[in-house]
């Protein structure tokens, strides 16, 4: 059986969602982090990565949040949720779905870092992506269009999770903070919160 580990507090809260979304029977494991909030030993053993999200599928370990979103929705949910190149909004679709750990986590952890030295970040890049992200909610109700995607699966965390660390304040972002009202408001997304971090809800205002 498919078996998700998840680490608490992290990425991949993603997995538990996109399992619940495709409704594929998976394994949760839950592994709790350090006081120095440090993955314990037992998870950085899975893989040489160490770092989350990390599944395992028979004698198969694979780490990487992208490529677990892909092998499980391509492998167990017959391509659902992801958009292909005959498709309109193939092209968002992508770009938000890479995004997401290609910009938008990097640049809160460029912000996290200048505030431990002591520094606030000048010109911040997750500035502009919250603006991005803004402007794309104003023009459709999902980030690839008009269909819930794995794109809004990969791109929440740093919408609600990471945001918790970086103090930000959606009070002039009102399509964004529409957005995460309707996500909330999905069932499977609420199931998986719940099985995933039934301590820590997240953060949807």
């Amino acid at each position: 059986m498919l078996t998700v580990h998840h680490l608490g507090i992290s990425q991949s809260e993603r997995i538990v969602w996109l399992c619940e979304e495709l409704d594929v029977p998976y394994s949760l494991i839950r592994y709790e982090r350090e006081a120095t909030m440090a993955a314990p030993p037992a998870y950085k053993a899975l893989h040489p990565l160490g770092t989350a999200p990390i599944i395992s599928d028979g004698a198969l370990v694979l780490a990487e949040t992208g490529a677990i979103v892909e092998y499980i929705a391509r492998r167990y949910g017959g391509g659902a949720l992801i958009l292909g190149p005959d498709h309109p909004d193939f092209a968002n679709y992508l770009f938000w779905f890479h995004y997401a750990n290609g910009s938008m986590v990097p640049a809160f952890m460029m912000d996290v870092t200048a505030r431990r030295l002591g520094a606030e970040p000048a010109s911040s890049r997750s500035d502009i992506g919250f603006a991005l992200v803004e402007e794309r909610l104003g023009e459709a109700p999902w980030f690839a269009g008009d269909e819930f995607t794995a794109a809004d699966i990969m791109m929440v965390f740093p919408l609600t999770r990471a945001r918790v660390v970086s103090n930000r304040d959606l009070t002039d972002f009102p399509n964004l903070r529409a957005y995460l009202q309707r996500l909330g408001a999905r069932p499977a997304y609420q199931a998986a919160m719940a099985k995933a971090e039934p301590d820590q809800p997240p953060l949807l205002i």
